[in-house]
């Protein structure tokens, strides 16, 4: 039910239905999902060999949190409570930690050193 003094800006929500879904900013089409989604020719290029490392060259949790973190786009607190593990546990495996002012293990950095070895362009 439509109370006006509820609202900040007095506006009945039969207003809005005039307004098609598409009008709105928010609103993007299948195909332009679709051409957001698709890999660049790059990263096409450069993500099967990326993907052998990670699966070679981390633990299985630094793995899990990597693709909680970056593909199912989590934040570390989420990563945090689906592994059971804190936020800054999640940190220390994506970043690593700082030690005598060195930045010391984490999945990112050992990819980084395993790319530039393999001549990879990340």
């Amino acid at each position: 039910m439509f109370n006006p003094d509820f609202w900040e800006v007095r506006l009945d929500p039969q207003d809005l239905d005039q307004y098609a879904n598409e009008a709105g900013l928010w609103f993007e089409a299948n195909e332009d999902t679709q051409a957001r989604l698709q890999p660049s020719p790059r990263l096409q290029r450069l993500l099967p060999p990326l993907m052998d490392l990670i699966g070679q060259a981390l633990t299985e949790k630094q793995r899990q949190v990597l693709f909680l973190y970056y593909l199912h786009q989590k934040t570390q607190e989420e990563v945090g409570q689906i592994l059971g593990i804190s936020r800054r546990v999640v940190s220390q495996h994506l970043f690593g930690i700082c030690r005598q002012g060195k930045q010391v293990g984490g999945a990112l950095n050992k990819i980084r050193k395993l790319c530039r070895q393999q001549g990879l362009g990340l």
